[in-house]
């Protein structure tokens, strides 16, 4: 923990410390000092969700926040992910001195991919024969290219049924397979935003595609 901290963000990490107990080894909370963007993080509990630790720089989010000029506005509840894969949950809260100027942020990340999981069984269970007249909130029509494409492979991730953080790089080449089959690598940009997705490199996803696609032609 850095010592030469502001004294509200150091009244801070007693309270984050009891936020990462109380919610358990999937919640990582951190505390961050805006002034050293670069070397944020003055504070984290249950750093192995992100992989970040004392000393690192500040989350994408916050420097965002920062280019766009909308540090200040509190972002709570949104959905994110690691560089992993894995499906966060997560809750950016500024901190501001006594003059209303923002010195820092509380920030929450609560990695909920087995809930993911547990919901895509629950949604098995619970499909009916009638799946087409069902809508679920928040769906809407989509039509031009790059949402088809991310309609396809969100469906086919779903349909899955397993984060892409639990997945293995045979499970991987599965995804690929099933993408494949379906043509979405025929749609521009395809190769980067499924590698992209699925935590790889661009390269790795041409390598998959060389492999089920050998394996096709066997039979």
């Amino acid at each position: 923990m850095a010592e030469n901290i502001h004294p509200l963000l150091k009244n801070l990490i007693p309270l984050a410390e009891g936020i990462a107990k109380t919610f358990g080894k999937n919640c990582e909370v951190s505390v961050h000092d805006i002034s050293n963007p670069q070397r944020s993080i003055v504070a984290i509990f249950n750093g192995h969700i992100t992989g970040k630790s004392v000393g690192d720089s500040m989350s994408d989010v916050l420097l965002k926040a920062i280019s766009e000029g909308t540090l200040g506005k509190d972002r709570v509840n949104i959905s994110s992910k690691s560089s992993d894969g894995k499906i966060l949950k997560s809750s950016y809260i500024f901190i501001r001195d006594e003059k209303g100027k923002v010195i820092g942020a509380l920030c929450i990340n609560y990695d909920i991919s087995e809930f993911v999981m547990f919901d895509s069984i629950i949604r098995d269970f619970c499909q009916t024969e009638n799946k087409n007249d069902m809508h679920y909130p928040g769906e809407k029509s989509k039509d031009n290219v790059n949402d088809v494409l991310a309609n396809i492979v969100d469906s086919t991730l779903k349909s899955f049924g397993k984060p892409v953080n639990f997945m293995t790089k045979d499970e991987k080449v599965y995804i690929v397979k099933l993408l494949d089959s379906k043509g979405v690598f025929l749609i521009k940009g395809a190769i980067d935003y499924v590698a992209r997705i699925l935590c790889v490199s661009r390269y790795t996803i041409y390598n998959y595609l060389d492999e089920v696609r050998a394996t096709d032609e066997d039979f």
